[in-house]
């Protein structure tokens, strides 16, 4: 059966290429902020470009918030990019500005220590032990950054809560920050697989595989 994926459209995202990205896995794709659509697909895709803060505000004027925790809730794949994963933390610091984020998961998004930044263009990761996203991919395989901020350490101890353990990605730009999560039906990733080539498009293949 053909997986329904839908994206969310809150005003950031490279909407169009994420669509056709997933559209090369064979799934049905649907770009939207329509409510019902996000919460009844079978993967929710939130993507995001720019400030945390911008993201956050755009969100919320969709209610993305509510929608991602009610399918959290019910056991239903949500996948972020880029900022579409770094608001899926507690907090956002940019220019000295502390935003709130969803805070599906513990911790801040802060600048990452490089002198030069942003990290953009291509670099690699160390894929967790178990993970479902990197299934299949070496380990040299290279994806598209295009950031400046990053969640640096993980905290999460899942003691009480509704998310399964996590597997966690990182790679190093002026040290070690979180490349992605895969937290039971929440995942995420702070590069962007639709512009990763074929490197992303196994990525996307996998997670749409496990809808």
């Amino acid at each position: 059966m053909t997986a329904r994926v839908t994206i969310l459209d809150y005003g950031s995202g490279n909407l169009r290429s994420a669509q056709r990205a997933l559209e090369r896995t064979g799934a049905e794709v649907t770009v939207t902020a329509d409510r019902d659509a996000a919460l009844e697909c079978d993967g929710l895709v939130v993507p995001g470009v720019g400030a945390f803060a911008a993201c956050m505000a755009g969100l919320s004027a969709v209610g993305g918030e509510r929608i991602i925790g009610r399918r959290l809730a019910g056991d239903r794949p949500v996948l972020g990019i880029c900022v579409g994963m770094q608001i899926l933390f507690e907090h956002g610091v940019e220019f000295g500005v502390d935003a709130q984020g969803c805070g599906e998961w513990p911790g801040t998004v802060r600048q990452l220590p490089a002198p030069v930044l942003p990290h953009m263009g291509w670099n690699t990761v160390r894929a967790g032990e178990g993970s479902v996203l990197f299934d299949g991919l070496d380990a040299d395989t290279r994806f598209y950054f295009v950031h400046s901020y990053a969640v640096q350490e993980w905290e999460m101890n899942t003691d009480g809560s509704r998310l399964r353990p996590a597997i966690t990605t990182w790679s190093e730009h002026g040290g070690p920050f979180l490349a992605a999560v895969e937290n039971g039906p929440l995942s995420a990733t702070q590069f962007h697989p639709e512009k990763s080539g074929d490197a992303g498009a196994q990525l996307l293949a996998n997670w749409v595989g496990n809808l």
